[in-house]
């Protein structure tokens, strides 16, 4: 383990460094406006607190909550005390915005090396950071752990496949952190440069950004030849290193000594069952500046019962399946992107990309999916055609209840940005 005495706490202790933790975050948001307004409407002090459980006596905080606060009413400390800020990309309305005082992003920094550290690389490795730079976080968040775990560090940034390799090449790269959707595409541009991925030093690959499927991470695997380890962060809670896989590759520890997480039914607000799915909500512990009490997420997961056999004592979230608020509902079916994505990376027919279009047939809400075929099953045979189309159809059917449309194209039509994937358009406000 890269800090023994923290990642192998037992129970007892890791729960009463929380409570310490929390009544000392609790002080710290009550300087801010708007936790001194809202926990002193309710006389809450942090005395109020001895337990993780009493968490449950505060109210929580919404992403509408950071944009109303904006840009300045969550701040904890005089401004001189912070020296950056990361935010969302705001492009339909008021953005969210995290300040960080050089405290917190230390602390950040080790967090993101006790990921880095928990899937094997070690100092001597070569890692090549292909993801964007700027106010996204995973950009600069994954670039100071990597230096601080002692890596040397590569800031590639998103994009410029061409580049990407001569850089992979050149400097004998043995770990890349990529997004699942680049990741897929990197793999078809190797086989276009005829380049065999297992030719290449990398040996681990760090994924997150955007959610993606088991499927999907096993197909990166397989295409790119190497290990892909999941991961999940949140500019809100940081950024990247909120919760990693370890080298068991059973469930993303989430480092209880930095946060509280609860698991909530998203309907009632009450806690889930163990094991059972449900929205994270989150809490900093360690964060001076901006901290962020019971967070809702919206994203849904569940705490995986049980230890895990690599000895470290904090608890793991599964995969996140989707969002609580990204759910479509098509002829009275609750459908998560994510249901679409495991049953189309299941298919040996099926390329990298894909598309979900919602559109309206007379009053009716209607769904199509647009589906990216390897080359050589997108023959001119238009009976072999029509046949992978009621074929793929079918298997939508099967996971998600309703027929999609399925609309059949060509390997790499579908358009990419550089960015997260866009996996859902909503054509019904247009027709």
């Amino acid at each position: 383990m890269y800090y023994e005495a923290a990642e192998g706490l037992a129970r007892e202790s890791l729960e009463k460094l929380q409570t310490e933790r929390l009544k000392r975050t609790i002080a710290t948001c009550l300087r801010s406006p708007f936790y001194s307004g809202r926990l002193g409407a309710l006389g809450l002090t942090p005395d109020d607190f001895n337990s993780p459980a009493d968490i449950r006596k505060l109210p929580f905080t919404t992403k509408d909550d950071l944009r109303a606060n904006y840009p300045y009413g969550l701040l904890c400390q005089p401004m001189d005390h912070y020296v950056r800020l990361h935010a969302s990309s705001g492009t339909t309305g008021t953005p969210t915005a995290i300040f960080y005082t050089q405290n917190d992003l230390d602390s950040w920094a080790g967090l993101v090396a006790r990921c880095m550290y928990a899937v094997g690389l070690r100092k001597g490795d070569v890692f090549q950071n292909m993801s964007g730079y700027g106010l996204f976080t995973g950009g600069l968040g994954i670039h100071y752990g990597a230096e601080r775990l002692g890596l040397l560090t590569v800031p590639a940034g998103a994009g410029n496949s061409k580049r990407q390799l001569k850089l992979l090449r050149d400097f004998h790269v043995s770990g890349v952190h990529i997004i699942p959707s680049y990741a897929l595409h990197f793999a078809s541009f190797l086989k276009e440069e005829g380049v065999d991925p297992r030719s290449l030093n990398w040996r681990i690959a760090l994924i997150g950004a955007e959610p993606h499927t088991e499927e999907a991470r096993q197909r990166i695997q397989d295409l790119l030849g190497l290990k892909a380890f999941n991961s999940y962060g949140m500019t809100e809670m940081n950024g990247p290193g909120v919760a990693f896989e370890c080298e068991k590759q059973a469930g993303m520890h989430v480092w209880e000594d930095a946060y509280i997480a609860e698991i909530i039914n998203p309907e009632t607000g009450e806690p889930a069952a163990e094991g059972e799915m449900g929205e994270l909500v989150m809490t900093t512990l360690c964060r001076d500046g901006m901290p962020i009490l019971r967070y809702r997420t919206r994203d849904l997961t569940r705490f995986i019962p049980g230890a895990c056999a690599c000895g470290r004592t904090h608890r793991r979230i599964d995969r996140i399946t989707g969002r609580a608020d990204d759910m479509l509902i098509i002829k009275g079916c609750n459908i998560y992107p994510m249901q679409i994505e495991q049953a189309l990376m299941s298919m040996p027919e099926v390329a990298q990309n894909y598309l979900i279009e919602l559109f309206k047939e007379g009053e009716m809400d209607q769904l199509r999916v647009k589906v990216e075929i390897k080359d050589e099953f997108f023959v001119e045979d238009m009976r072999a055609l029509t046949g992978l189309q009621k074929k793929i159809a079918a298997r939508l059917r099967d996971e998600i209840l309703v027929t999609p449309r399925v609309e059949l194209v060509q390997h790499d039509s579908i358009p990419k940005g550089e960015g997260k994937a866009v996996r859902v358009v909503d054509l019904r406000a247009k027709q």
